[in-house]
């Protein structure tokens, strides 16, 4: 069975990937020793798929359980949505012997992940993701935190998890559209950091939802070698996760929340991000061209909407985090697996990479 160990010396974690590992989640969070009351955060569309399978395996284990329902969705990622869970996690006695486990995406990571990290000042934390941009990408770093109506995550706090337990069978119950749209985090991951992987990723039937545990595995793997690095993103190390990330996030900010999904926005992101690598940073075209291609075979969108303006996505772009006292900070590709931070390139060569999205690659 694939594990990956985030070694973050007394913050250390593992990261179990394994087919039915969510019926045996009750066994695995035990071993931690983190108290017998636990509140299970998860969203409309989740719960009513896998909450019986988990609420019934934890009881197994000694645990009482609440279970706290989010509505599906980004919009759920605000503050409204916080004071509501905070709320009903007091009003049902929790207190600070109890932990949090968030089993859903990427939104319930994000807030429940904020819940336990400032709910009496800090809870534990046990990830289930359920999607692919959270198995592979947002359950594991401990970055949680909610959106504002000026940008995404601009409120939150580092919260490393106890464990991370990754079911890869939960993926059948995902619509098509959010199976492919998280295939834009591993192809980020594969650009940034394991050329090898772009080819592997050509042999996947882009409809299937089994998923390989270990294709899933060295993605973690990716992610986790880079959060031990830099674990607050401090030294640099850790923006590199951001390729793809400062465009996309723009245009995700820019449209209504659900209109784009999130690596639907970042697949326009990377589109932009390889234009100005193969403008800057030497990135050869058979290289863009290949990581395109991999784009378009996984559904994922690399035409931007005439709906959406460039002048909407540079207001949103920077307010993003990763303007530094103004300065813009930018992932760029020198070939596939060498990826860098460049700080010489101003809004004019955004500007041009946004429009160049508005053509046909």
């Amino acid at each position: 069975m694939p594990s990956v160990h985030v070694d973050l010396a007394d913050r250390a974690y593992d990261v179990v990937v394994e087919n039915g590992l969510l019926r045996e989640a009750g066994e695995r969070i035990a071993r931690l020793g983190i108290g017998s009351r636990i509140a299970i955060v998860s969203d409309s569309n989740v719960a009513k798929h896998h909450g019986g399978t988990l609420i019934g395996s934890l009881e197994a284990a000694g645990f009482e359980t609440t279970l706290h329902v989010i509505p599906a969705g980004e919009a759920s990622k605000g503050f409204g949505q916080l004071a509501s869970l905070c709320s009903e996690m007091a009003a049902s006695r929790h207190d600070r012997s109890s932990s949090v486990v968030a089993l859903g995406g990427g939104v319930v990571g994000d807030l429940a992940g904020y819940a336990a990290a400032s709910f009496f000042r800090g809870v534990p934390l046990v990830q289930i993701p359920t999607t692919i941009v959270s198995q592979v990408d947002s359950s594991v770093g401990g970055k949680t935190g909610i959106n504002l109506p000026e940008g995404k995550n601009l409120v939150g706090a580092f919260h490393q998890p106890r464990l991370v337990l990754v079911d890869p069978e939960t993926l059948a119950t995902l619509p098509s559209r959010e199976l492919r749209e998280g295939f834009a985090e591993v192809i980020k991951h594969a650009a940034i950091r394991d050329a090898a992987m772009l080819d592997e990723l050509m042999g996947l039937d882009p409809n299937s939802t089994a998923v390989p545990a270990d294709l899933i595995a060295r993605n973690i793997a990716i992610k986790a070698r880079i959060v031990e690095e830099d674990e607050h993103e401090t030294s640099g190390t850790r923006a590199l996760l951001n390729f793809g990330h400062t465009i996309g996030h723009g245009i995700e900010a820019a449209v209504p929340y659900g209109e784009l999904l999130h690596g639907e926005a970042i697949s326009l992101g990377l589109r932009a991000a390889l234009y100005l690598s193969q403008k800057h940073a030497g990135l050869s075209h058979d290289t863009a061209a290949k990581v395109l291609g991999l784009l378009k075979r996984f559904g994922l969108p690399v035409r931007l909407d005439e709906r959406i303006t460039t002048e909407a996505v540079l207001d949103r772009l920077s307010r993003d985090k990763k303007f530094v006292a103004g300065q813009i900070r930018f992932v760029l590709l020198r070939a596939a697996g060498d990826a860098y931070v460049d700080k010489s390139l101003d809004l004019d060569d955004l500007r041009e990479a946004i429009e160049s999205l508005r053509s046909e690659p």
